[in-house]
């Protein structure tokens, strides 16, 4: 399970998976993007809907009768989704709400480090963001966080330790300082970091020895998908792909569709019901379907980037590498509540072209890799030949 600090939400961390499958564009009911009864089109600042069905009536009516009583409308309201059973049910304050619209943006506060766990249950620094707190501090790919501000984290999940490095449940802002506990083979060390407001790279592209371009994608923020479609157009004629979904927590879907467009020529991405109703999202036409292509997967692969790996994997275009993704499939719709913050309930679910299912079964890769992933994958590719 891995994890970076864009998608993580303030003091309840099941936000942080509650929010990250974003319909915007081609689907409008996913979480933070404005959604209606029908999914007609929107774009994310249009803000989420006044109704979303008989539970969110319930979770608005506890919410109004709190404020007349001059109680905490969000607590009532977390009490009401807490009620309803719903898995991905969640409550955001207007402030909270409006961080995430940050992110989706690629803005975000943090101290720019991902965290992976690792089987022992050690934490371990799985990329540093150029330029961030944590280079300036010299913390390194590989280095291993022990604590932070005092607090082992060694087994606790990777969404709590993002949780702490971003100071959640302090709302803590930019400028705030973090102690971070390292290890680096033999040497332990404190680094005191500043928090900052920090723009995320979405995607990054890098060459893998001779005949490999790595096409890395931490989040499907806005843009990310016309990013990948351009990676993949300038990578060099012979060249097999890799498309490194691991750690990316979800984004929009409608840049995961944009991406899938870049390695189909038209067809079925996923099936989407809402209140019961069927739709469908369908690639664009024209993509790159002769080079050979390995996604890359691990237990932080979510939402969204589950939805692109099993359009790829159904419809036999990548081979997918890697361990069992997270399992986040379900659509949530958003509701102003009358104090302004919002409210999310699940009204529907996504299934892969072939039919299957994702919430809470996750992808089940193509080829079982841990820590060689990236080898096994040039190892696949050298397999399935070049595009030339």
């Amino acid at each position: 399970m891995s994890g970076h600090d864009l998608f993580c939400q303030p003091r309840r961390i099941r936000h942080g998976v509650a929010l990250t499958l974003v319909f915007a564009s081609v689907l409008v009911a996913g979480a933070a993007t404005g959604s209606f009864e029908e999914p007609t089109g929107t774009s994310p600042a249009a803000g989420p809907a006044n109704r979303a069905g008989r539970d969110d009536d319930d979770v608005t009516e506890a919410a109004a009768r709190a404020m007349a009583a001059g109680t905490s409308p969000v607590e009532a309201a977390e009490r009401a989704v807490s009620r309803s059973g719903d898995r991905w049910g969640a409550v955001y304050s207007r402030a909270e709400y409006q961080e995430f619209e940050d992110a989706l943006d690629g803005r975000y506060t943090g101290v720019g480090l991902s965290a992976r766990r690792e089987r022992d249950g050690r934490i371990e620094v799985s990329r540093v963001q150029p330029g961030s707190p944590a280079a300036t501090a010299g913390i390194r790919t590989g280095d291993r966080l022990r604590s932070v501000d005092g607090v082992d984290v060694d087994g606790r999940p990777v969404t709590e330790v993002v949780s702490l490095l971003r100071g959640d449940a302090d709302d803590a802002p930019a400028g705030t300082r973090v102690t971070l506990g390292l290890q680096r083979a033999t040497r332990t060390w404190d680094a005191v970091v500043r928090r900052a407001r920090l723009s995320t790279d979405p995607v990054t592209v890098r060459r893998l020895g001779v005949g490999v371009t790595v096409i890395r994608v931490a989040a499907f923020t806005k843009g990310a998908g016309a990013l990948v479609r351009g990676a993949a157009d300038r990578a060099p004629r012979g060249d097999g792909i890799v498309l490194d979904l691991r750690g990316n927590s979800g984004g929009l879907v409608a840049e995961a569709v944009t991406a899938a467009g870049a390695f189909l020529d038209g067809g079925l991405v996923a099936t989407y019901d809402v209140k019961g109703r069927q739709r469908a999202l369908h690639a664009g036409a024209d993509g790159d379907t002769t080079r050979p292509m390995v996604v890359l997967v691990d237990g932080g692969t979510m939402s969204a980037a589950e939805l692109l790996t099993g359009a790829l994997q159904d419809r036999g275009r990548a081979v997918v590498v890697g361990t069992r993704t997270f399992g986040k499939g379900s659509v949530q719709m958003p509701s102003r509540l009358p104090d302004g913050s919002v409210a999310e309930l699940t009204v529907g679910h996504y299934r892969t072209p072939s039919g299957r299912s994702v919430d809470g079964h996750g992808i089940t890769p193509d080829l079982e890799a841990d820590r060689q992933a990236l080898e096994r994958a040039e190892t696949v590719l050298g397999g399935l030949g070049d595009a030339s």
